[in-house]
């Protein structure tokens, strides 16, 4: 297994995950509780839609706690520093998708650089909202969102996103679970409090809880219950979401 890359310094994985590797089984390098996978499917229960529509001339709009909200052309992230970032992808679903090539901007970056100067005066910030253009959204912590890993990537394994995976932009957060990866993304929101969950209905929200900070190694999975006692269930429902989320894949459509 390769190591990860950090401003396109390759370092020992351990040295990023502060777990120890574990030689003769591939499994036991993996989080607890998943199983690697062959490729990068495309993944989620509410991607078996196809993908939103781009934007001839995308940008992310900054919205929340600042003193006026206004958007950033995503061709301005070309002027800020670049970063490279080798890691595995790991679903809450159980899967992992491994050593992944991701580049683009840290997001500490964009946040110190774009977010931080636009403010309120004595503004504490707690929590970072991610949209997508799919109305997909992620809540995260925000010592979670500046974490070193944490980028704002545009490519993958040397090319654009394609729209499987998230063109023109998506987050990734290696330490945590996919679902907090937000695609498509189209909206940063700083929030000084915990913002309110949308309302789901009674078995969804009971099925899909998220925990509020999904970390990998810690097997934060769910809201409520533990992780045992979810893994069978959603690995239960990995193939159906599998066959799904192929249904709406752009690759099925005759487009990248």
């Amino acid at each position: 297994m390769k190591t990860p890359v950090l401003d396109g310094i390759t370092v020992p994985r351990d040295a990023v995950t502060g777990r120890h590797s574990s030689h003769g089984n591939p499994d036991a390098r993996l989080p607890p509780g998943q199983r690697p996978i062959e490729g990068f499917p495309r993944f989620g229960e509410h991607l078996g839609r196809p993908a939103p529509a781009v934007p001839v001339d995308p940008v992310i709009e900054v919205r929340g706690a600042v003193t006026e909200a206004f958007d950033v052309p995503l061709a301005n992230l070309a002027t800020l520093p670049r970063r490279e970032l080798s890691a595995d992808f790991h679903c809450v679903a159980g899967w992992s998708a491994t050593n992944l090539r991701w580049e683009g901007v840290a997001f500490e970056t964009f946040y110190r650089s774009i977010v931080v100067p636009a403010l309120l005066p004595d503004t504490v910030v707690t929590h970072v909202v991610f949209r997508g253009l799919d109305g997909f959204r992620s809540v995260v912590e925000i010592e979670d969102a500046m974490a070193d890993d944490v980028l704002i990537a545009e490519r993958l394994d040397g090319q654009p996103l394609d729209s499987d995976h998230g063109a023109p932009a998506r987050l990734v957060s290696p330490a945590q679970y996919g679902y907090v990866s937000t695609k498509h993304l189209c909206c940063v929101e700083a929030h000084t409090a915990k913002p309110k969950e949308p309302r789901l209905a009674a078995l969804m929200s009971l099925l899909f809880k998220v925990h509020p900070r999904a970390r990998v190694w810690e097997e934060e999975r769910h809201g409520s219950f533990p992780a045992w006692s979810v893994r069978p269930v959603y690995r239960a429902l990995k193939e159906p979401l599998l066959y799904l989320c192929r249904r709406g894949s752009g690759r099925n459509r005759g487009s990248s």
